[in-house]
């Protein structure tokens, strides 16, 4: 793995559900807005089928206060939220469309998004399927958006994405450096309480990232990191 470069200023983090980046990419966040970097959140659904018992007519607004105040922790102000169902998001036009849309208006030079493999490390759980269908739209919708002939009812195209990057591959290229803002990404998923509530069992925040990271960390050769395949644009 390499240093993921950081010779860029805006960017945007696309995933399906609140709490999504809080397992890893939020310690990332937290080192780029340090650096000054303009980072927004964009969420394809709010979440609402993700406590089971609870009505996702509540769960839903729930959630979405949980990742406004999470993206706040590392010093994200901008989440906008799509509104596709929970659960049921569908790769297809629609989708890519609405993602396209969203990089239009944002304008960003690097997007990052999570892992659209089947399964969690090679042997591992299958991956949620709005994992899967988000993950690879990201990618079709970065082409989109830079492709004025391709949903030219959203405006003027975006010719400003170098690089995509995906984390929670099985085959990462790069690496974040993230030992000094493990503690923000930390509390950033603290912020996600109902949720974690809702798991039932016993889940500490702390221990999974520092587990997780010092796992690419010995790896990329420091304490904490964060591992992500990078595909150019």
């Amino acid at each position: 793995m390499q240093p993921m470069p950081e010779d860029w200023t805006r960017g945007v983090a696309v995933v399906a559900h609140p709490d999504d980046l809080e397992y890893g990419v939020a310690s990332a966040i937290a080192r780029w807005t340090g650096q000054g970097k303009s980072i927004t959140y964009v969420l394809v659904s709010r979440g609402e089928a993700g406590i089971a018992g609870q009505d996702p007519a509540v769960v839903g607004p729930l959630r979405e206060e949980e990742e406004r105040r999470a993206a706040a922790v590392v010093g994200v102000t901008e989440v906008q939220f799509l509104g596709h169902p929970d659960g049921l998001i569908e790769y297809g036009i629609p989708l890519r469309r609405d993602l396209a849309a969203a990089l239009r208006r944002l304008q960003p030079e690097v997007v990052i998004t999570m892992s659209f493999d089947l399964t969690w490390a090679e042997d591992g759980p299958v991956n949620h399927a709005d994992h899967r269908a988000v993950g690879i739209a990201v990618l079709d919708a970065c082409r989109d958006a830079a492709n004025e002939w391709v949903f030219p009812e959203l405006g003027p195209r975006c010719d400003s994405i170098k690089s995509a990057y995906v984390a929670g591959s099985g085959n990462p290229t790069h690496y974040v450096d993230v030992t000094d803002t493990i503690e923000a990404g930390i509390a950033s998923l603290r912020e996600h309480q109902a949720y974690i509530d809702g798991l039932g069992g016993e889940f500490d925040p702390d221990e999974f990232l520092r587990n997780m990271a010092g796992y690419v960390g010995l790896g990329a050769g420091v304490e904490y990191a964060l591992g992500v395949h990078h595909y150019p644009m």
